[in-house]
């Protein structure tokens, strides 16, 4: 039976993965009756394969499926694992990131918030994954062009990625370029050239021909262009 499941759930995945969702659904939705039958329907890995089917509804935007899986997931993982369990904290951010995806910024910000602080308080204020929570905060933010809240978030961010994965790492030179774009949008070039700058150097030696590096340049030259500065 575990074998089953176990099957089940891993060939569901490579459905989800390769957005076959049609034939993800089923195999998810069975092997969550097998687990509930032999784990029990408050066990953490029913929560998972909840959360799993949430996040097929989600990428066809069918959000008050996913909203109602989100949220029997979470209860799962609260009462099993506790509140302030970092997979409770995965899944408030998930939900958080459903609403946001909807423009639903009021029902969104708490719950990242509140996934933030268990987060820092179970993993360290230092931890890479408290820096994604952090990204998504300034999105948040972002999106309603709150620019003074999600730039010091940002910065944060930056901070964490720099200790943990180092100066010259592709993730650190995206938070770069999205701290360029804050301050581009506020024309505020003088601080943004310096950031996107650094952001290309780095992309260029890890991966100069991918579109994101690119992409950078592009940024660059348009911010220069701005000052009046020739390429």
């Amino acid at each position: 039976m575990p074998e089953c499941r176990f099957s089940l759930v891993n060939l569901a995945n490579v459905y989800l993965q390769q957005a076959q969702y049609a034939d993800a659904i089923p195999l998810y939705e069975r092997a969550l009756k097998i687990q509930e039958k032999s784990l029990g329907k408050w066990h953490p890995e029913a929560a998972k394969t909840l959360g799993n089917l949430a996040i097929l509804y989600k990428n066809q935007s069918l959000y008050a499926k996913a909203k109602s899986l989100y949220e029997r997931s979470l209860k799962i993982l609260e009462k099993s694992l506790g509140k302030e369990h970092p997979e409770v904290a995965a899944t408030l951010n998930n939900l958080g990131e459903l609403y946001r995806e909807q423009g639903l910024y009021a029902k969104a910000e708490p719950l990242y918030e509140r996934a933030l602080k268990i987060q820092e308080e179970s993993l360290g204020k230092a931890h890479p994954e408290v820096a994604k929570m952090l990204n998504n905060l300034a999105d948040l933010y972002k999106n309603q062009d709150l620019y003074a809240k999600a730039e010091p978030l940002l910065e944060r961010s930056l901070i964490i990625k720099e200790k943990s994965l180092g100066e010259e790492h592709p993730t650190v030179a995206t938070t770069l370029a999205n701290l360029a774009e804050f301050h581009e949008k506020q024309n505020q070039l003088a601080q943004a050239e310096p950031l996107i700058q650094r952001a290309v150097g780095i992309m260029e030696k890890s991966a100069p021909q991918h579109p994101f590096t690119e992409s950078m340049r592009g940024d660059l030259k348009r911010i220069r262009q701005a000052m009046g500065r020739a390429e």
